[in-house]
């Protein structure tokens, strides 16, 4: 294939935290003819990247931006704090927005979280990503709220993470532009989605990789009159058995009259008890 035939790679990009590589696999299972190119693009930026024509489809989370842009939601993340080890939290199950009053807790710039009310007290300057405000963590100046596949992604030994039960919670969604629902785009939906190859809007395989049509089955009837077979009297039937009189049988004896007894006998003679002569 030459360079002007070459297939343009599908370009899937994601935001830190989302892990595709379970659809990357079935993609290059089912697809093993067209390149996939992954790109991780903060969740701010994402959106944009999709309208601009830089991206064909990507994993973020909503809400988001979504003028002009499908989305499919995949599931729903947990939401943690993170805290370091020795701090109180560390110590419970799981906590209460109330229970973080008295705690400085950051909003980094690439929150994604749409708080009306941030809980927790203000920091005096908001970190520009997640991963800055982790390190404030570290440093013991405050706590972040974030998802659980974040706080995994930034994981430190010196940190950990408890669930907070009524934290608002973010939704994981394959999103695209809407003007630009293209086949390959069909396919990733397909694919995270759960449907099978031969599925409506699954890839269906080449026609010259579907099973031959199988022949009909023939009835196991032979026709009238077949070879070998003889319906008049006196001819050989397709067994080797005469059906006439007096012809011979498949097994070697006469089917015919009985057989003619000897001169002077009777045809029971030699039967029985034998006489005595006088």
């Amino acid at each position: 294939m030459t360079g002007s035939e070459a297939i343009p790679p599908f370009r899937l990009a994601y935001v830190p935290g989302v892990t595709p590589a379970k659809w990357v696999r079935i993609w290059r299972e089912r697809l093993p003819d067209v390149p996939l190119d992954l790109v991780q693009l903060p969740s701010p930026e994402l959106p944009g990247a999709l309208r601009a024509g830089e991206a064909d489809a990507g994993f973020l989370r909503l809400p988001g931006d979504r003028d002009e842009l499908s989305a499919i939601p995949l599931y729903t993340e947990t939401t943690v704090v993170v805290v370091p080890k020795d701090h109180l939290v560390a110590a419970v199950d799981e906590v209460a927005l109330a229970d973080l009053a008295d705690d400085v807790l950051f909003h980094p710039l690439d929150d994604v979280f749409d708080w009306e009310h941030p809980p927790g007290r203000p920091a005096i300057d908001r970190p520009a990503t997640t991963a800055d405000a982790i390190e404030l963590v570290a440093a013991g100046v405050g706590l972040l709220v974030v998802p659980q596949s974040l706080a995994r992604l930034h994981h430190r030994r010196d940190l950990t993470y408890r669930p907070v039960t009524d934290a608002p919670q973010s939704r994981v969604a394959l999103s695209w532009p809407e003007e630009r629902t293209t086949d390959r785009v069909e396919d990733l939906i397909g694919i995270v989605r759960g449907r099978t190859v031969n599925s409506t809007r699954g890839r269906r395989p080449d026609a010259d990789q579907r099973p031959e049509k199988q022949p009909a089955k023939q009835s196991g009837k032979q026709p009238t009159g077949s070879r070998g077979t003889k319906s008049s009297g006196g001819t050989k039937s397709g067994s080797g058995t005469r059906s006439g009189g007096g012809a011979k049988s498949g097994s070697g004896t006469k089917s015919g009259g009985a057989r003619r007894a000897a001169p002077g006998r009777s045809a029971g003679a030699g039967r029985g008890k034998p006489r005595r002569r006088g």
